[in-house]
């Protein structure tokens, strides 16, 4: 049986039911915009196109380089370790059998980044960046997960590879 936390996660789906993922991701975006952290520092989860996406203003208090005006690099790696980890969420969840929706609800509580490399590529300049993760494999207890963040101009400012465990 779900308890509340449970449900406020996955838009209160029945064991034993199929998975509307539409609903499940905005649930998972719902629960990751709650977060204090994402909002003070104006990071959104959003779904675009039945994929799960970051946004993220520029806003000075983000600026690392003073010199250059740039991004801070903690905030592009915070925010590909997040759309890593909702990614592989939702993977699970769209990976999943009604019959297996109890087990897919566990792992999803449980999930946890176990290790992450983050590859800056051009300086974090932009009025905006834009975060989004791709599976590269799931496991029985884990996977691992390719990030992108890119700015307004949809130039790559940086790129991880992320293990997650559950």
């Amino acid at each position: 049986m779900t308890n509340e936390s449970e449900k406020s996660w996955t838009g209160n789906i029945h064991l034993g039911s199929k998975v509307d993922l539409e609903v499940v991701f905005k649930q998972l975006c719902k629960a990751f915009n709650s977060s204090p952290f994402f909002g003070h520092n104006s990071m959104t989860m959003r779904v675009v196109d039945g994929q799960i996406e970051t946004y993220v203003e520029m806003k000075a208090e983000m600026i690392g380089n003073v010199a250059f005006q740039i991004l801070h690099g903690g905030v592009a790696a915070t925010v590909l370790d997040s759309i890593g980890g909702i990614t592989a969420m939702g993977e699970l969840y769209k990976r999943s059998n009604p019959d297996e929706l109890a087990d897919t609800m566990k792992k999803v509580s449980r999930l946890a980044t176990v290790d992450m490399r983050v590859d800056y590529l051009a300086p974090g300049r932009g009025k905006y960046f834009i975060a989004r993760a791709e599976t590269l494999r799931m496991g029985r207890k884990g996977c691992t997960m390719r990030m992108t963040m890119v700015n307004d101009e949809d130039k790559p400012i940086a790129t991880a590879i992320a293990s997650y465990a559950y």
